[in-house]
């Protein structure tokens, strides 16, 4: 069984509560994000709509980050939380570009 998460995009008001949220339980440092609060409109002017959506990791069940890494930098454990290690990443960001919900970010002079 994996781990899974919910967040429904109906009721967020684009606050970053959770980005910030996540920040703090996870030691997140300055400058770097784990979670993402996208502004998505729709429509054409004056019948536009703008609403917000939730973007990080899903920690896919076949994540296409980790068969792209050339090093085995993103991993995914028995549990399914796909998971990175700094030490052995090349910064070649393939994995970003492979990430079907854009919630990658390498920092480029940390590695992390």
């Amino acid at each position: 069984m994996n781990y899974g998460f919910i967040i429904d995009n109906r009721k967020c008001i684009g606050c970053h509560a959770c980005s910030t949220a996540c920040k703090s339980e996870n030691e997140v440092p300055l400058g770097v994000n784990r979670t993402w609060v996208k502004y998505v409109e729709t429509g054409v002017y004056p019948n536009s709509t703008r609403h917000f959506q939730v973007s990080r990791c899903n920690h896919c069940e076949n994540p296409p980050c980790v068969r792209i890494c050339p090093v085995t930098a993103m991993y995914q454990r028995a549990d399914g939380i796909v998971e990175f290690d700094p030490e052995v990443c090349i910064g070649c960001k393939a994995c970003m570009q492979a990430c079907p919900y854009d919630a990658i970010y390498i920092d480029p002079d940390s590695h992390t």
